[in-house]
C-alpha cells in the first residue's frame, strides 16, 4: 500500500495544537501520510507566543529537498514563514520540485494575539508565495492586512474581499469567517475559473478552545487533495472535520488559555466505546 502523503512546511507549537505538530495531526485523522518541514521553533503555548527560532533558510531548502528526493508527495501545505527569506527560498523550492497542488495559510498572527509574520514579510506573502498556490486560506483579519482594508463584516464584503485577493495570483481563495460573529460559521470559495462563489457554512461551536483552527483547516484540505478530492470537496471535507473537532473541543481538557481543538475526535470515540 501506498499511502497519499502531504508535505507541511511551517513552525511548530511545543504543546502539540497548531502549527506542524497539528498538521500531522490532521493528516494522520484523515488517513495521509505526513511529512514536515520546520521553519520556524516556537516557543508556545494555549496562553501565547514566547520566542521565535528561526531555522536557517538553507536548512528550510535541505529539508524540503530531502523529503522530495525521497517521497511521492501529493499534496503541500505551507503555514508559518515569518521572514522574507524563507518564504523565497520556500518559493524557489516548490519551483525547483514543480509542486502542486499548494495549500497557503497565510498565518501572520496567533490565536493568542501575538504576532508570528515580520511586518516586512506580508508582501513577500502577496507577491511571491500566493502567486504559487493552488488556493489561500486567509481568515478576516489576515484578507484585510494583505489588501490593506478593514475586516470584512458582511457576507457581501467577505465575496469582495476573496475575489479580489484573486488578483494576488492563487488559483482560488477561501475566505474564512470563522473569526467573525453570528450564529453560523461561514467561508466562501472563489476560483479564477469562474462561476457563482460557494459557501460552506456550519454551526458555530461555542467553545474557548480555538487553538490551531486555522492550521488544522488548511492542513485538512490539503489532506483532501492528497487523496485526489476535487478542491470543493476537499474543502467540504476539512470544515466537515474542523466543526467536529471544534464540538469535541471540550470533552479534553488541555493547557490553561485557549485549548487546542480535538483533532483526533472519531478515532477516540471509537476507542473508548
Amino acid at each position: 500500500m501506498s499511502p497519499p502523503i502531504a508535505l507541511t512546511i511551517a513552525g511548530t507549537d511545543p504543546t502539540g495544537g497548531a502549527g506542524i505538530q497539528a498538521d500531522l495531526k490532521t493528516f494522520a485523522a484523515l488517513g495521509v501520510y505526513g511529512a514536515s518541514a520546520m521553519t520556524a521553533l516556537v516557543a508556545q503555548n494555549t496562553q501565547g507566543v514566547r520566542a521565535i527560532h528561526d531555522v536557517p533558510p538553507d536548512f528550510i531548502r535541505a529539508q524540503i529537498d530531502s523529503v522530495f528526493d525521497d517521497l511521492t508527495v501529493d499534496a503541500v501545505k505551507i503555514g508559518m514563514l515569518s521572514k522574507p527569506d524563507v518564504i523565497r527560498t520556500v518559493a524557489a523550492a516548490l519551483d525547483a520540485r514543480g509542486a502542486r497542488p499548494v495549500v497557503l495559510d497565510p498565518v501572520m498572527v496567533a490565536a493568542s494575539g501575538d504576532p508570528l509574520l515580520d511586518e516586512d514579510a506580508v508582501a513577500d506573502i502577496r507577491d511571491v508565495l500566493i502567486p504559487r498556490a493552488s488556493l489561500i486560506t486567509p481568515n478576516l483579519a489576515e484578507a484585510a492586512k494583505l489588501l490593506d482594508c478593514e475586516v470584512a463584516e458582511t457576507s457581501e464584503a467577505m465575496r469582495e474581499q476573496a475575489e479580489a485577493l484573486l488578483k494576488f495570483g492563487s488559483d482560488a481563495v477561501l475566505l474564512k469567517g470563522g473569526h467573525g460573529s453570528g450564529a453560523d460559521a461561514a467561508d466562501v470559495l472563489v476560483t479564477r475559473k469562474g462561476g457563482e462563489p460557494r459557501w460552506f457554512v456550519a454551526e458555530r461551536i461555542d467553545t474557548r478552545n480555538t487553538h490551531g483552527t486555522g492550521c488544522t483547516l488548511s492542513s485538512a484540505i490539503a489532506a483532501g487533495l492528497a487523496r485526489g478530492l476535487p478542491l470543493a470537496d476537499a474543502v467540504a471535507l476539512a470544515k466537515d472535520y474542523l466543526t467536529g473537532a471544534l464540538a469535541a473541543a471540550d470533552t479534553i481538557v488541555v493547557g490553561k488559555g485557549r485549548g487546542p481543538v480535538h483533532h483526533f475526535h472519531a478515532l477516540w470515540q471509537k476507542t473508548q466505546a
